[in-house]
């Protein structure tokens, strides 16, 4: 990974160079029928106010949209003890190693090996490990991992951010909070920016010569975990498994070999463009990453970003810092507070072009 760290201001790494006021009433509750868009032009220090529809009117010519195809499953079981106290059982997985999944595990009391959950249709869901990172390792009464898949489909709640009606999703969001493309099925939270693409947008873009391929990130809750520490150099970036195959990685490699534009959809599929920049990587194959893009680290792989207005003091500002600079993003975001743009998952989007 490039740095540049020489001309660097030294608060741009510390943690409380990242704070901004958000009032409450601009944290999206549900998605809008046309999402507005932001569109900050680096070259010419230009901000542009559109609706997210027109985003082709600012792409440069046949340039390649790189999206995140990953897909959200439900993942949030209610249940009890056997004592008859509430539990809730959240799969960080929806695949298993032997039989085990990985979880968190939300109860009163302190859990042990052997504790044991029941949840509707009295599925048992049973301690079988304890982490030291304060997952737990969970096996289930269902007989296999087809019938455990049918089950959550039917069962487990959509996860959704706790800034979002408190976390708590509905019937609704099953739609809302998954892109259209969304395919390769592992993530406990959707990659959003993707959510504006929706209602033909992807095929309107490819007809104008918008060339699109798709890689495979599988967001995990450390995508929303807090940085605890001071400096940013301190911090140490969760894992997150990612993949993509010989068609899309040849489109990508060819659009950099032609001179074309390439925009990341979203900071998880610019971890992936980043983290593979440079790099063969063998189709279908996972490698895992846990790049930390924050000013100082240079990015090298992309030539723009289509993404959301993110949390305060949260690694995903601190990634678009990387690209504009951290008094430039928090500029915009302010101007963003200012006129009354929607933020997080549900919110509106920025376009930014290096």
């Amino acid at each position: 990974m490039i740095t540049n760290f020489e001309s660097l201001n030294p608060i741009d790494l510390e943690l409380s160079s990242y704070r901004f006021e958000l009032p409450a009433e601009l944290i999206a509750q549900r998605p809008q029928l046309s999402s507005r868009m932001l569109v900050y032009k680096i070259s010419t220090d230009e901000i542009i106010h559109d609706y997210f529809d027109n985003v082709g009117d600012y792409l440069p010519a046949e340039s390649l949209l790189v999206f995140n195809q990953t897909k959200v499953f439900p993942s949030r079981l209610l249940g009890h003890k056997a004592s008859g106290g509430k539990a809730e059982l959240f799969l960080l997985s929806a695949h298993c190693a032997e039989g085990i999944y990985p979880c968190l595990i939300k109860t009163r009391g302190k859990k042990k090996i052997g504790d044991q959950f029941e949840f509707a249709d009295k599925v048992i869901a049973k301690i079988l490990k304890i982490n030291d990172d304060g997952t737990f390792g969970v096996s289930f009464s269902l007989n296999t991992p087809q019938e455990i898949r049918l089950y959550l489909e039917k069962t487990a709640k959509i996860p959704i951010p706790p800034y979002i009606r408190n976390g708590e999703s509905d019937e609704e969001d099953r739609l809302a909070y998954q892109t259209q493309y969304a395919k390769e099925e592992g993530s406990v939270a959707a990659p959003t920016a993707g959510l504006h693409f929706k209602n033909g947008l992807i095929e309107k873009l490819e007809k104008r010569n918008f060339e699109t391929a798709y890689v495979t990130l599988h967001v995990g809750l450390g995508t929303f975990k807090p940085v605890t520490v001071d400096h940013l150099l301190d911090h140490q970036m969760h894992k997150e498994e990612y993949f993509f195959d010989q068609e899309n990685e040849l489109k990508i490699i060819k659009a950099r070999l032609e001179g074309r534009k390439i925009f990341a959809v979203g900071t998880t599929t610019l971890r992936v463009l980043e983290s593979s920049y440079g790099n063969h990587r063998v189709a279908n194959t996972p490698y895992t990453t846990d790049i930390f893009l924050h000013p100082g680290k240079v990015v090298r792989s992309v030539d723009g970003l289509v993404t959301n207005f993110h949390l305060p003091e949260s690694t995903l500002l601190m990634l678009v810092s990387a690209l504009i600079g951290r008094q430039k993003a928090l500029d915009i975001y302010a101007l963003a507070v200012k006129e009354q743009y929607r933020f997080f998952s549900y919110g509106d989007g920025m376009l930014i072009i290096r």
